[in-house]
């Protein structure tokens, strides 16, 4: 089984690059504070380094 985290939009993407607003749209993050429990595949996590200064990750037990 893999591991879950937990993805929260902290700052919103306006004025930010178009690839970024995908990348969070992608992650099923719209609006800012919405959160999102996923598991840490690799295709997750390299989405989430993209955009690792617009959100905060957690991990969940």
């Amino acid at each position: 089984m893999m591991k879950k985290i937990k993805i929260t939009l902290v700052k919103s993407p306006i004025d930010r690059p178009e690839r970024q607003k995908l990348t969070l749209q992608a992650l099923g993050l719209n609006k800012t504070n919405s959160s999102k429990e996923v598991e840490a595949t690799p295709q997750i996590l390299g989405m989430v380094r993209k955009v690792t200064h617009l959100i905060t990750v957690e991990e969940l037990a």
